[in-house]
């Protein structure tokens, strides 16, 4: 029995086990084992799912509709020779406006978190430049929530404004046609922010409204306001067009 322990103590040539007190370590002799480099890491499973948010692919419809069919027909209306004069939207700005954000943090957090799910894009809080005795407002104080839109996500808050949001409004007789600032910039407002179907009626805190406002690449009234008639909007007194 004593030598069996002995034998078995010096591990043969390719172990150190018997000296050591470690047992299973290969020796010198002893082939090494495979082993897989950050394939258990790099490999994602079957059936896993990314929930990661990603940009969508292609284009969106309303860009697609301004540049096959509204670009060539405000072009040739207005006799423009070079298609870069004809006009475009440039960004979309949302505002809303909280007088006592100072004082009611919670419904200036659920602003910024409504404006959030309304346009897909995180909002900003906006702050006073300046104190103001007269409205207790001191410089840096927060007053409301800001997104500026631009691009693909741009045309996709128009197109879900158009076609989803505005049928929503109450006794809705079409947007004002003389919110024009002279530079062919378009401002309107919303009274509720409950228009959009993004937002929950349970988790509504407080109804308030919004500015939005529309900025092209033109400096002509004329123009914006053709370009947004074309594109679908609902000016009052007028019957939309129809987007393909």
């Amino acid at each position: 029995m004593a030598d069996e322990l002995k034998e078995g103590g010096k591990g043969g040539k390719g172990g150190k086990g018997g000296k050591d007190g470690k047992v299973g370590q290969p020796g010198k002799g002893a082939p090494a084992q495979p082993t897989a480099k950050g394939k258990g890491k790099d490999k994602t499973p079957a059936g896993a799912v990314d929930h990661a948010p990603k940009a969508a692919e292609g284009t969106p419809r309303l860009q697609e509709f301004y540049e096959k069919t509204v670009r060539a027909k405000l072009q040739k209306d207005f006799g423009l020779p070079n298609k870069h004069q004809v006009p475009r939207v440039t960004k979309v700005v949302l505002n809303i406006g909280m007088g006592d954000a100072g004082k009611n943090p919670k419904q200036l957090e659920a602003a910024v978190e409504e404006l959030g799910l309304i346009t897909g894009q995180h909002a900003v809080v906006t702050r006073a430049k300046k104190a103001i005795a007269n409205f207790g407002l001191r410089a840096g104080m927060p007053v409301g929530a800001t997104v500026t839109l631009r691009r693909a996500r741009m045309y996709e808050f128009l197109d879900r404004f158009i076609t989803l949001a505005i049928p929503r409004i109450r006794d809705f007789r079409g947007l004002p046609n003389r919110s024009f600032d002279g530079r062919g910039n378009y401002t309107f407002g919303i009274k509720e922010q409950m228009i959009f179907p993004e937002i929950d009626f349970d988790k509504v805190e407080k109804i308030h409204g919004m500015d939005i406002t529309i900025v092209t690449s033109t400096e002509r009234d004329d123009l914006a306001m053709a370009l947004l008639r074309e594109l679908g909007w609902p000016f009052r007194g007028e019957t939309p067009q129809r987007v393909a």
